[in-house]
């Protein structure tokens, strides 16, 4: 393989160094296609040209490549790192692309004296410390409330410098009168006390509420000793607001203390990663991520970029990182956990859950705002899993029904774009079939229906769902073949126990997954043959029964016995009506052979 590439590309890849690094690969323009990190660097780099690439998207970017670039690092970790903020800051075309690129807002402490604590969207580097960022809104914007609630702040803009205060430049406003501020403004609050506020507030926003509630337990208790007993109300009204946020975080359990958990859900292009944020059991921080796959991303690549992501977002120096399985790179000062059982295993679960549903979301989203981008991609879904060569816009299904042997019948529903086509459905009496053959009655609808196709030159469906297992199937197969159909026109089977899908001459069954597109729409189409086929089956077999008994009427045909049931409703009906009542229905004659019947019969 390597021979096909230009002889600067050899040179390059026989001195390549066996050491961590990071590589970048660019194209004839100077344009940067693609950054990776490797723990050796030549065996890496090399197997991008010693093998053909089932993936289309990375065999022509290897085709592209024109200039190898790389830098050696001293360990795996800063290769992992370097190639991180490479992705992040230079957005190579054939790397993932983040699309999460909304600007979160942060709480921000602002560095001044008497310090402000407000939200902002924008960071900017004046030694002011930022939390955050938070995805849920609602969820910070709670916190802010319970600050304010809990403790006088300042919130106005001025320089309280100490000259500034001294020279009695300010006034107390409102917000001194109201009881939310102290009036620092105008020395009626002391520095280090004021501070003393911050570093509580600094604790409540890292989560960690134990050391605020303990110092207001004891402040309390001092308070009530001197007999302050208004003050020792105040620390208890603080305690109680503190203690009914905690109890309203996501509290996971006291064993689980300072952790990180990221999971995530994925499909052929894109990856949804979650992470929780936990600090003393509680969770601080949730949020969701969507990530653009581009060429050979496997799972651990995705993993990487979410730990490094989210734990750069939020600040997190959590050692303890609860993961589906344990990357090869491992960050410094860090633990990989991958529980089997407990509440970190139900704790990572329910991070994929949240990274599954996020997924759920936008897919309704773009369904609703943009439904034919969600008709292709489901389209192109189906396609792959059941191993297509094009997309199975028109999709006809079969069912069988018959109570043994009689009144059998045949229902097909029909699908365009995944959505059932109502007017198109078609029923079928079966004809040549006596008992309860099931294989034999597939066959000659099957036959009936794409006969007529072939003859009327009707459009054909790209998929036939065949309700049964792989004895439906064959049948089915046969008059496929016999049509000269077979290789035409896409056929499977659908077995109800365990879901089953049968693929022709292949006997072991594909199991999708229960949550898949796939999976939903060919048990839609079963579902919709199964209701169908038996609606018209109960229909059949009410009128057959009917008209039987009505037909045994010397002189009745059965459309008379319709007229009968169409007007009086049942046969009940027909027996207890009176002549006259018969008479205006079918006429003297008839009526009086069915009343003459029915009475004599009686009598």
């Amino acid at each position: 393989m390597t021979d096909d590439f230009p002889e600067h590309i050899r040179a390059v890849l026989k001195i390549l160094p066996e050491s961590p690094g990071v590589y970048q690969y660019f194209d004839k323009e100077g344009q940067l296609l693609y950054v990776g990190k490797a723990i050796n660097l030549k065996k890496r780099v090399s197997s991008y040209f010693n093998k053909e690439h089932d993936n289309t998207r990375l065999r022509i970017m290897v085709r592209k490549i024109h200039e190898i670039k790389t830098i050696k690092v001293e360990t795996e970790v800063d290769a992992l790192l370097l190639e991180n903020n490479l992705i992040k800051n230079l957005r190579p075309r054939y790397n993932i692309n983040l699309k999460d690129d909304k600007t979160y807002p942060w709480i921000i402490i602002k560095k001044e004296r008497f310090p402000r604590v407000f939200y902002t969207r924008r960071q900017v580097r004046d030694g002011s410390e930022y939390f955050g960022p938070y995805a849920n809104g609602k969820l910070m914007h709670t916190l802010l409330d319970l600050i304010r609630h809990t403790y006088q702040l300042r919130t106005c803009t001025y320089d309280l410098s100490q000259a500034s205060i001294d020279k009695g430049k300010y006034r107390p406003c409102l917000e001194f009168h109201i009881g939310r501020c102290k009036a620092p403004c105008v020395g009626k609050q002391e520095e280090q006390d004021y501070n003393a506020t911050i570093a509580d507030i600094r604790h409540i926003i890292k989560g960690n509420f134990a050391p605020v509630i303990r110092d207001l337990k004891a402040a309390m208790l001092q308070a009530a000793e001197n007999l302050a007993f208004e003050k020792a109300e105040e620390f208890r009204a603080k305690m109680e607001l503190l203690d009914d946020y905690q109890s309203k975080s996501t509290i996971v359990h006291p064993s689980i203390t300072n952790t990180d958990v990221v999971d995530f859900y994925a499909d052929d292009k894109d990856c949804f990663l979650h992470y929780f944020q936990m600090v003393n059991g509680a969770v601080v921080n949730s949020q969701t991520i969507e990530v653009r796959k581009r060429v050979e991303e496997e799972d651990e690549d995705m993993l990487l970029f979410a730990i490094l992501e989210f734990r750069n977002r939020f600040k997190s120096k959590n050692k303890e990182i609860i993961v589906p399985f344990a990357p090869s790179f491992l960050l410094p000062d860090c633990e990989y956990v991958v529980p089997k059982i407990g509440d970190r295993k139900k704790l990572l679960d329910l991070c994929r859950k949240n990274a599954f549903a996020y997924k759920q979301e936008r897919d309704k989203q773009i369904a609703l705002t943009d439904p034919e981008t969600h008709t292709e991609r489901i389209m192109n879904q189906m396609m792959k899993d059941l191993r297509m060569r094009e997309q199975p816009r028109r999709i006809e299904g079969f069912d069988n029904s018959n109570i043994q042997g009689n009144y059998a019948v045949s229902a097909m529903p029909v699908f365009i774009d995944g959505k059932p086509a109502k007017k198109e459905y078609r029923h079928f009496n079966v004809k040549t079939v006596e008992g309860p053959d099931d294989f034999a009655t597939m066959d000659e609808v099957i036959t009936r229906r794409y006969s007529r196709v072939l003859e009327e030159n009707l459009p054909l469906p790209q998929l036939i769902v065949i309700d049964g297992g792989k004895g439906q199937l064959g049948a089915a197969v046969n008059a496929l073949m016999r049509l000269g159909l077979m290789g035409r026109v896409a056929v499977i089977g659908i077995a109800k126990r365990l879901e089953e899908i049968y693929f022709p001459g292949d006997s072991l069954p594909l199991y999708l997954d229960k949550r898949s597109e796939t999976l939903r729409v060919i048990q839609h189409v079963r579902d919709e043959a199964h209701r169908f086929g038996i609606t018209h089956h109960r229909n059949k077999r009410s009128r057959e029964t009917f008209k039987t008994e009505l037909s045994e009427i010397p002189g009745i045909s059965d459309t008379t016995a319709e007229k009968l049931l169409r007007e009086l409703r049942s046969v009940n009906q027909v027996k207890e009506a009176t002549l006259e009542e018969l008479e205006k229905v079918v006429g003297k004659s008839k009526a009086a052979k069915v009343y003459h019947f029915y009475h004599s019969t009686q009598a």
